[in-house]
């Protein structure tokens, strides 16, 4: 259980830092308890995106993922980024994606600041 809310938080984190660089991806509200509200609620959508979605489409990606050395990860990523705008809006969450150049550039960033944020904060394995 532990895991599943450090894991939460550094998405949450790293969709907040995604959202400040970029005017392409939104995050609305009527306050800031709202907004964050909403900002944990897309975590949540975007970890089980990535937890159920993500695997498949890299197992039936992997002759691409061999022929790119890797590269097409970004585009999988901005893949999810995609999906997890287009179900956040299906469940009357105020977050939006513009357009896939902003999320493979809001999937790096998100990437990054992610595995920034799991290493600064504590896992299970203690």
């Amino acid at each position: 259980m532990k895991n599943f809310v450090v894991k939460t938080i550094a998405n949450a984190a790293a969709l907040a830092v995604a959202i400040w660089l970029l005017k392409g991806i939104t995050l609305s509200g009527e306050n800031t308890a709202r907004k964050v509200l909403t900002l944990i609620l897309v975590a949540l959508v975007f970890g089980v995106v990535n937890f159920i979605v993500k695997p498949v489409v890299k197992l039936l990606s992997f002759p691409l993922f061999i022929l790119t050395l890797g590269l097409i990860t970004l585009v999988i990523n901005a893949l999810m980024l995609l999906l997890t705008s287009w179900i956040a809006k299906e469940l009357g969450l105020a977050f939006h994606v513009d357009g896939f150049w902003n999320a493979l550039v809001g999937g790096v960033i998100i990437s990054v600041v992610a595995w920034a944020m799991h290493v600064i904060l504590p896992d299970e394995k203690d």
